[in-house]
Parts: structure tokens; sequence; C-alpha cells
């Protein structure tokens, strides 16, 4: 842990800090693999939110993205003009835009997402067990 951290007053709060620590650690990664892709870190969480063949309103992804409405606007325009996404009218409310993932889109996501599964060496030092008890872990952490 480093100097500044506060002493975690738990297991779990220890948890957080290293699996924080790990997070951290790997954001090169994240930067590089956007830069590869020519797209800035808001628009590759952008694109990985936006699921192919499903349109989402631009308000649900300013949400799924816990920014403001206008923010979207302009992650979504430099998508839209690299041919990635496509705005189309709600048909219940013209008003309402509608984001569409093109087939060029999607082969970015899905290129996006291959990048990004690619574990960071800190993980790849653990045994393939460990590998699958720390699976098992966070997925039951993550269970609803």
């Amino acid at each position: 842990m480093s100097a500044t951290a506060p002493a975690p007053t738990s297991a779990a709060s220890e948890a957080w800090l290293l699996m924080s620590r790990l997070f951290q650690g790997n954001r090169g990664q994240f930067f590089a693999v956007c830069q590869e892709l020519k797209l800035s870190p808001p628009q590759a969480m952008a694109l990985r939110l936006l699921e192919p063949g499903t349109p989402t309103p631009m308000s649900e992804l300013a949400g799924l993205m816990h920014c403001d409405n206008s923010n979207v606007t302009g992650i979504v325009d430099r998508l839209e003009a690299r041919g990635l996404v496509l705005r189309r009218p709600a048909s219940h409310d013209r008003r309402v835009k509608h984001l569409v993932v093109t087939d060029a889109g999607a082969d970015v996501r899905e290129r996006l997402g291959t990048l990004m599964a690619q574990p960071p060496a800190a993980l790849l030092r653990l045994s393939a067990a460990e590998q699958r008890q720390l699976v098992a872990l966070l997925g039951k952490a993550l269970a609803e």
C-alpha cells in the first residue's frame, strides 16, 4: 500500500484498495487501446455501452455514463463522424434520438473488447487455480 492510503479497516476494504491499485496500474493499457483504435476514452466507453442491434436513447447512454446529456452529444458527434454510430429519431417521439451501432462500429467495438480482455501481468502471475478462485469470488460479489 502507498504511504498516503489510509489503513484498511476490514478485509473488504483491503480487497477494495488492492483492486483499485490493480485497475490504476492497468490504466496505461486502456489508453494505449484507445489510441490504437483512434478513440478517446469517453468514446470507447460509449461504444462499449451500446449494444449492436439495440437502438439506445441518447439520454439512456448519458445515464449509463453518469454524465449530462450535453456531454454525450459531443461524444456521439465524433462517433457518428467516424461512421461508428447513427442517430435515428424514435418512432414514438421524433425529439428522442436513438443511437444505432453501425457494422463498422460493431467491428471496432469487438476489437475494443478483445484488446481490453487481455489480462494484466499481475493476474497472469496467479496460477490457473487461483485465477478460477478469483473469478468465483468476484462473480459471487457481483451476484444480485
